[in-house]
């Protein structure tokens, strides 16, 4: 397949989910949202374990800020260009500013507050996906593509919160920002070669934060297996660990050989 052939079925793949965003009903917000199953206060903390779960978005993210703005260049470090560190960057930056706007959310949930739970994870599923794009496809284009990513994500956020002062929100953009780049970014890793090594880390990333998405949706059922931990603060746990994984993986990786990128 030729290189065009490919960046020809991403960008067919990114217009099928965004027609099917489109035509599909509008997404409420279920009215039971806001009712997780640990409620519990901890340390005189409300949700304790909900607000306080939190804690390692923070760190990662710091921890992984740092990483990426002190990394070496070079044909042996893990970026060659500067500018590639930008979407990385972000990306822990969104991390760590969830870990802020998750705990403030869950220490008194409702929908004014959840916009700040929210729109610092569509900094990170959108920084997540330039940087593949930076890696996989072209370094000018996904850095090109970065400020209209964000801006996307932003907007999918405020198109729910606007809807949702109006009685009539609809989680659709932000359901596309989430889920778009769990298609698009192992669809780019087996499309194009690898400009750098343990390319499959990505994959890993991708499939703890799965994880992490199946324990919310069974926040009730795991607090209700010996009321220790609920499913959501397990979510967080797992989501930070995903973070994690790709902090580990940036630090060893190195560019590829040549005959890797062909």
């Amino acid at each position: 397949m030729t290189r065009g052939a490919r960046i020809g079925v991403l960008l067919g793949v990114t217009a099928a989910a965004v027609t099917a965003a489109c035509v599909v009903p509008p997404i409420p917000q279920a009215p039971a949202y806001h009712r997780f199953a640990d409620t519990r206060p901890l340390g005189g903390v409300p949700n304790g374990w909900a607000v306080l779960s939190n804690l390692p978005f923070l760190v990662v993210g710091l921890l992984g800020l740092r990483q990426v703005l002190m990394a070496p260049l070079g044909a042996s470090a893990p970026f060659v260009e500067s500018r590639e560190r930008w979407p990385y960057a972000l990306f822990f930056a969104g991390v760590a500013l969830t870990g802020v706007g998750s705990a403030y959310y869950h220490w008194a949930p409702d929908n004014a507050r959840l916009v700040w739970d929210r729109l610092p994870m569509t900094i990170g599923f959108m920084a997540l996906l330039a940087a593949v794009v930076v890696e996989r496809v072209s370094v000018t284009a996904g850095i090109a593509l970065l400020p209209a990513l964000l801006l996307a994500g932003a907007g999918s956020v405020a198109y729910w919160y606007a809807g949702e002062l109006r009685g009539a929100g609809d989680l659709r953009p932000y359901a596309l920002v989430q889920f778009a780049p769990a298609a698009l970014i192992p669809l780019a890793l087996w499309l194009f070669p690898a400009r750098y090594t343990r390319g499959g880390d990505l994959v890993g990333v991708l499939a703890i934060y799965g994880a992490a998405k199946l324990f919310e949706v069974l926040d009730g059922p795991v607090f209700s297996m010996g009321h220790l931990l609920s499913g959501h603060t397990l979510k967080h746990l797992t989501a930070a660990l995903a973070a994690w994984w790709l902090l580990r993986g940036l630090d060893a990786r190195r560019p590829a050989a040549a005959e890797e990128r062909t």
